[in-house]
């Protein structure tokens, strides 16, 4: 749905016959309302409870599959010059309850205004996703977009395939808070962005997350890398990722490592590689295909309050609990039904293994889990 108006100015102006000087614009805004739901039901999972239990129902814990629900505005204004003002407010939401993603939060995936000019770029101030997160999309699974672009992306919500993505994570999470992001996408397919997230405390650095990001549109293929060095708690956290993607044909195949490192006082530094390979087949007609898998190898990771391996970046470690080292494995495929442009169904499912003391809260103390769905996903 999209709600066009014009300024105060330009609509008096309708109702009067104006000289307008040459050179001058009429300034323009639009707001657009805009949406996606996606539910993933039935939804099997071992290994989800005490001594093997296993679950079925919608989502994972009610979260769906690949994209978080959501609804938000965005809108623009032309102050001339090919110059825009933007913004973005959105909320997640879960189908399955009707309840809000993050309760107390109204926009919990986006809160920014910012400036886009073709020579300048993108500038954006608020609540965004990190400018790390973005770069990375390309490589980082088969369903984000190819090409960069200036517009934010994603990876997939719930499953045991996504957690990767808190490599690219601020101190704040996959998200800024208090972040200020630059984007530009040069004419020769040059992408170039840089972001900064204040900690807004009386010790400027702690809380704080600075990341710059380079990659290439090169039309069949593209790449990009990004290095991030977040301040949380005190500690300092790094990583640098690069990767990309190749299109032949019907098929894309994409690629992409990680590294990381975070402080942990008394107890070390960890360190983390990963990797990630995965290939979408889209031959014509309603079908796509899309199979994957990833290895994420943490060494003298500082163990959580409960015995598991925190989320890089983002996690809580106890400096009493041990280290350790170890592996997550997953294997992952997918099938979608393109009913329309808007609408889609499909199914999918992943394997993940766990092996050398790699522990994660969702097995309940087994080395391995099966998810399996299907699901319905729409925009509006």
């Amino acid at each position: 749905m999209r709600l066009k108006s014009t300024t105060m100015a330009a609509a008096i102006a309708a109702g009067a016959v104006c000289a307008v000087g040459a050179g001058q614009a009429q300034a323009q805004s639009n707001v657009t309302l805009y949406g996606l739901m996606d539910v993933s039901v039935p939804t099997y999972r071992s290994n989800a409870g005490p001594n093997g239990a296993k679950t079925v129902g919608i989502g994972n814990d009610g979260e769906p599959w690949f994209s978080g629900s959501r609804w938000g505005l965005k809108g623009s204004e032309d102050i001339g010059n090919g110059t825009h003002i933007i913004f973005r407010l959105e909320s997640e939401f879960v189908v399955s309850n009707g309840n809000a993603e993050d309760p107390g939060q109204i926009f919990d995936r986006d809160a920014w205004v910012g400036v886009e000019d073709p020579t300048l770029g993108k500038l954006t101030i608020g609540f965004q996703n990190t400018i790390a997160r973005d770069a990375s999309t390309i490589y980082g699974d088969p369903y984000g977009a190819a090409a960069l672009t200036t517009e934010e992306g994603g990876w997939t919500n719930s499953n045991n395939f996504k957690q990767m993505i808190f490599y690219a994570a601020s101190a704040t999470g996959t998200r800024y808070n208090n972040g200020v992001a630059w984007k530009k996408l040069f004419n020769n397919g040059v992408f170039m962005s840089a972001g900064y997230a204040f900690g807004n405390t009386t010790n400027f650095a702690v809380g704080s997350n600075y990341q710059v990001a380079l990659g290439y549109n090169g039309g069949p293929f593209n790449v990009s890398g990004f290095y991030s060095h977040g301040n949380r708690a005190g500690y300092t956290n790094q990583s640098y990722s690069v990767g990309g993607n190749y299109t032949f044909g019907i098929v894309r195949l994409n690629a992409g490592y990680f590294h990381y490192t975070g402080d942990q006082g008394a107890l070390g530094q960890r360190r983390d590689n990963a990797w990630t390979v995965s290939m979408k087949l889209a031959p014509q007609g309603r079908f796509d295909y899309e199979l994957g898998y990833q290895q994420m190898h943490a060494s003298n990771v500082a163990y959580d309050a409960d015995g598991n391996v925190p989320n890089a970046n983002v996690g809580a470690f106890s400096l009493t609990n041990g280290v350790g080292s170890g592996y997550k494995e997953t294997l992952y495929a997918s099938v979608f039904y393109h009913l329309s442009k808007r609408t889609e169904v499909y199914v999918a499912g992943d394997y993940m293994k766990l092996h050398s003391g790699y522990t994660v809260a969702g097995t309940y103390g087994a080395n391995n889990q099966v998810e399996l769905t299907g699901g319905i996903r729409t925009r509006f």
